[in-house]
């Protein structure tokens, strides 16, 4: 199964890879140059696939907990001030996300969107320090009725350059449902309250929807 805002890309990676193996197979004479320009262009295509994989998950619902909005690594858990909604210290704890992660992004809890923002910006690597700060990026707030606030964070890295987000203010969502997406290789924080017991800790992998945060 493939996410939607992979289809367009897939269609047209099927087209190139296509076009290229049959012009290989018609413009050159050496046969083994054909076939490793084929399978290039064969591993290409595969790869733009499994990019776009949208995996069914069961998602079991807990209001005491927080679901990893993502698959990747844990990076980063430390207290920080954030600047932007709450204005005070929160813990953060920022997954990075690889391209041959699944890059959908689902909400950590449910609950009602109250903030949503997007900021244009640079393209620094994931998992530098000042990515969540100057990288383009989006800001989504869920109000929720154990956790209060929950800010979390879609952040664009050095390969990716389109962040989507299907988050809108006041819209009521359900605790791992698809809240976007975010395209070749990224990273997502998220800030909770600072008494928060992280279930997680650095360099471990963690599936969205699945995996318990805190």
């Amino acid at each position: 199964m493939f996410h939607k805002e992979g289809f367009r890309i897939i269609i047209i990676s099927l087209l190139i890879t296509s076009c290229l193996i049959i012009y290989f197979e018609y413009s050159l004479n050496s046969n083994k140059l054909k076939f490793f320009l084929s399978l290039f262009c064969l591993i290409f295509f595969i790869l733009i696939l499994q990019f776009f994989r949208n995996p069914k998950r069961k998602i079991k619902l807990n209001d005491k907990s927080i679901l990893a909005p993502a698959d990747g690594k844990i990076v980063i858990i430390q207290e920080v001030y954030e600047n932007e909604f709450y204005k005070e210290n929160r813990l953060q704890v920022s997954i990075f996300m690889s391209p041959f992660n699944v890059h959908v992004t689902r909400y950590p809890v449910g609950g009602e969107i109250i903030f949503n923002k997007y900021h244009p910006g640079k393209y620094l690597f994931a998992w530098h320090p000042k990515s969540s700060e100057l990288n383009e990026r989006t800001s989504v707030v869920i109000k929720n009725k154990f956790f209060g606030n929950i800010l979390y964070r879609q952040i664009a890295g050095a390969l990716a350059r389109r962040i989507v987000n299907y988050a809108t203010v006041g819209r009521k969502i359900k605790q791992g449902d698809d809240s976007g997406f975010i395209k070749f290789g990224s990273r997502l924080d998220i800030f909770l309250p600072l008494k928060t017991k992280v279930s997680v800790r650095i360099n471990q992998k963690v599936k969205g929807g699945i995996s318990k945060i805190a």
